[in-house]
């Protein structure tokens, strides 16, 4: 009896070490998407013994989760928010990891002619002038606060667009399959769209400007805001990710033969 006791002591014991080696994480719907995350954790695991639980949201949620110390660290891809988010004192510092670029998919028939666009400013004026339907993250994500810079560079302003803008609050992936059932135009990262498998009608139509760079960073929530967070898994985990394992595997993740991501992490 007594060894069993004890055989039973033990397995508690190692299941609260393992419940005391798991960590929260928000990450953008667009690196759920990709299916990195289905790479990744698993050689967290392995490597660091580290369950890591994300959170998936927008950006703007993801921002809020650590403000409101919900989370351990966030992985998200909007430069002007993070900073925000650094010096109001949400997080310790910001890491960059990796980048892909976002992408202008729309109907194969192209009737607002953007693949023809010079710039993505240009792709974005000839939709507003041709008024096709277009599809809207509409929620506060990283890829949504890029579509509003473009609008707004392109001198044109969402606010005063008519029915053929549909804001739809969701997901890169529920987005997209919005865009395929409307047969619409849309602005996508490129590792969701390579992912989605319910491309219908829509074609990758415009890419390349400098200014759909989609860089994604790593930021650990601060515990002198949040003293209960575990910054010391936090700190595990961007090592991890900025190291040579996560390099090899972010590198070398592809759909078709075409690269998501590129890592581009520096040492400290």
């Amino acid at each position: 009896m007594i060894p069993r006791i004890l055989a039973v002591l033990a397995a508690l014991t190692l299941g609260m070490a393992a419940l005391a080696e798991e960590m929260k994480m928000a990450v953008t719907t667009s690196f759920e998407n990709s299916g990195l995350a289905d790479v990744l954790l698993p050689a967290i695991k392995e490597d660091l013994g580290l369950d890591v639980q994300l959170l998936v949201v927008g950006t703007g949620q993801a921002l809020r989760l650590g403000q409101a110390g919900d989370v351990d660290a966030i992985l998200v891809h909007s430069r002007a928010a993070e900073e925000a988010f650094l010096v109001e004192g949400y997080g310790t510092h910001r890491r960059e990891i990796m980048y892909n670029d976002f992408v202008l998919i729309g109907p194969a028939a192209d009737p607002a002619g953007i693949a023809e666009a010079g710039s993505a400013i240009d792709a974005l004026r000839r939709i507003g002038t041709a008024e096709p339907a277009f599809v809207s993250r509409g929620d506060d994500s990283g890829t949504h606060k890029k579509e509003r810079a473009l609008w707004a560079e392109a001198g044109l302003s969402p606010d005063t667009f008519g029915a053929w803008y549909r804001e739809v609050g969701a997901g890169m992936g529920a987005s997209l399959n919005t865009a395929a059932g409307l047969d619409a135009y849309i602005l996508a990262d490129r590792a969701s769209w390579l992912n989605f498998g319910n491309k219908g009608g829509l074609a990758l139509l415009y890419a390349g400007d400098p200014a759909l760079f989609n860089q994604y960073a790593f930021l650990a929530v601060n515990p002198e805001r949040h003293p209960h967070v575990r910054n010391d898994l936090a700190v595990q985990l961007e090592n991890w990710l900025t190291g040579p394992r996560a390099a090899e595997l972010i590198n070398g993740y592809t759909i078709n033969g075409e690269t998501l991501f590129i890592f581009n992490a520096k040492s400290q």
